[in-house]
């Protein structure tokens, strides 16, 4: 066949072209793009008719002209067309304020040990809304590469997002607990495929017969490969007299929802249904307070990670057909021992669990300790309260046997501060170990996220740090804009 025509448009975002070949075969084709003809990255590849192909290519720094050329594969052929060089240049930034971030390599003998990927960072305001640009994806200097604006300008941020297995992004976004939750799909350029408040799947559940509807999206979710979308919700029970609690008290706990590919309820599961409303390490009515819903792909059930309960638990749902027994639950007077009876090994107060690797009973769990009301001996004295020890934040890696429920703490990071809310951590690729930190006391800073050694004393390879007023809920490295691709560099 002949070479398709190629036509570059600009999207509503200034980061992002809409790349078009017509005519194209049925079959596929992908974008390389980079500020010079050696391109360096690329998108997926992505399925093509035989009239139009309209390829989004994202990650693209502000004001620059990027090269493109197209590659294209017609069905039942080997052959592979490369269209001709063509430009584009990128808008700039909109005005919307962005965070003035700053990345620091303090240890120029490691820093040609630095992960690839891209940084994609959530921010969340410390009190009143900044109208700051909270969903950024940075490359690893802190240029922004991709965003997209909630509606900062009325206080409406993301709780977090995530890259779909499609290639769109899927939004938890909030504004106040009064005025409710979107649960919101976006192509990269900032197109909205579909959206969903909170109260609209309040009552589909009702109308399915489920025994409680969820009052707001909160925290997590999780694109499922299948199409599917596990989202963790909360909502609030009355309960009476509980001990220390005359009177009624609306308690507010945790739930999990599976959608279907439809955004339809299909599986549910409720704090209220399987714990004790009475053990509550942060007081009512805020019970649980989970902050991380993961898969564990070797048996298809869930971890969820409670804050006010310092536990990780394991759910039992079965790719969908589970029962939703608390199958364990790891932490502080949970269903693990540790080598030695310190209660300080535990995390507290913790953030993201993200498992690292799992082989039979065997898993490795990353783990942002946040620290609070960490218990410090056996007489169960608590940090920071009057004449105890102040807290302190590490970042974790955990081995479990669930057989033996025999739990290791493998490895851990003490950066010198304390860091009382939120964060993440996972493990990359070469090893190393990535985590955010918010409000440091006495810092300069709101934020910092840290690429360091995964060694006995580690030392820091990659650092960036976010100003005040804004803080980051979570930032972590990302392979790249589009799933399967890796950008190398």
């Amino acid at each position: 066949m002949s070479e398709p025509t190629v036509a570059i448009t600009k999207t509503q975002n200034p980061l992002v072209a809409m790349y078009t070949l017509t005519p194209i075969c049925q079959g596929q084709a992908m974008v390389d793009f980079g500020t010079d003809t050696t391109y360096g990255r690329s998108t997926a590849w992505y399925p093509t008719q035989v009239f139009t192909a309209n390829i989004l290519v994202a990650g693209m720094k502000a004001s620059t002209t990027y090269h493109m050329r197209s590659q294209y594969q017609c069905n039942n052929s080997t052959f592979v067309g490369t269209s001709g060089d063509q430009t584009f240049t990128t808008g700039a930034l909109p005005s919307t304020p962005f965070p003035k971030l700053a990345v620091a390599r303090p240890n120029p003998t490691l820093s040609s040990t630095e992960n690839p990927g891209i940084e994609l960072i959530d921010l969340i305001d410390e009190a009143a809304p900044s109208g700051i640009m909270k969903a950024i994806i940075t490359d690893r200097d802190a240029n922004p590469i991709w965003y997209y604006d909630t509606g900062v300008a009325q206080g409406y941020w993301p709780y977090t997002y995530k890259l779909m297995p499609n290639g769109h992004m899927i939004f938890s976004i909030t504004q106040t607990v009064a005025q409710g939750t979107i649960l919101r799909e976006v192509d990269l350029a900032g197109n909205t495929i579909r959206e969903m408040n909170a109260g609209v799947l309040a009552q589909k559940m009702q109308a399915v017969g489920f025994n409680f509807q969820i009052g707001g999206f909160h925290h997590d979710l999780i694109p499922m490969d299948n199409g599917h979308l596990i989202l963790l919700c909360n909502y609030y029970k009355p309960f009476t007299d509980l001990p220390g609690y005359p009177g009624v008290t609306n308690v507010l706990g945790d739930a999990i929802v599976d959608l279907d590919p439809n955004w339809n309820p299909v599986w549910a599961w409720s704090t209220f249904d399987h714990l004790d409303v009475n053990r509550h390490l942060n007081g009512l009515p805020d019970w649980t307070h989970g902050n991380a819903v993961v898969y564990s792909p070797n048996d298809g059930n869930l971890l969820l990670s409670m804050r006010h309960q310092s536990w990780v638990i394991k759910i039992d749902y079965n790719n969908g057909t589970g029962a939703g027994d608390v199958l364990w639950k790891l932490g502080y007077q949970g269903d693990f021992s540790l080598p030695t009876d310190d209660p300080a090994e535990w995390f507290s107060f913790q953030h993201y669990p993200w498992i690292l690797s799992q082989s039979g009973p065997q898993t490795t769990l990353a783990i942002w300790d946040n620290g609070d009301n960490r218990v410090l001996n056996t007489s169960g004295e608590i940090c920071g309260v009057a004449g105890s020890v102040p807290c302190y934040s590490r970042a974790t890696i955990f081995q479990i046997d669930e057989s033996t429920k025999a739990a290791t703490l493998l490895w851990d990071d003490l950066p010198g501060f304390f860091s009382f809310f939120a964060g993440s951590i996972n493990q990359l690729g070469n090893g190393n170990v990535e985590f955010d930190m918010n409000a440091p006391s006495g810092q300069s800073f709101a934020a910092q996220v840290q690429e360091v050694t995964h060694t006995a004393d580690p030392q820091i390879v990659w650092q960036m740090t976010v100003p005040f007023p804004t803080y980051a809920y979570r930032a972590y490295r990302i392979p790249s804009l589009y799933p399967g691709v890796a950008w190398n560099y």
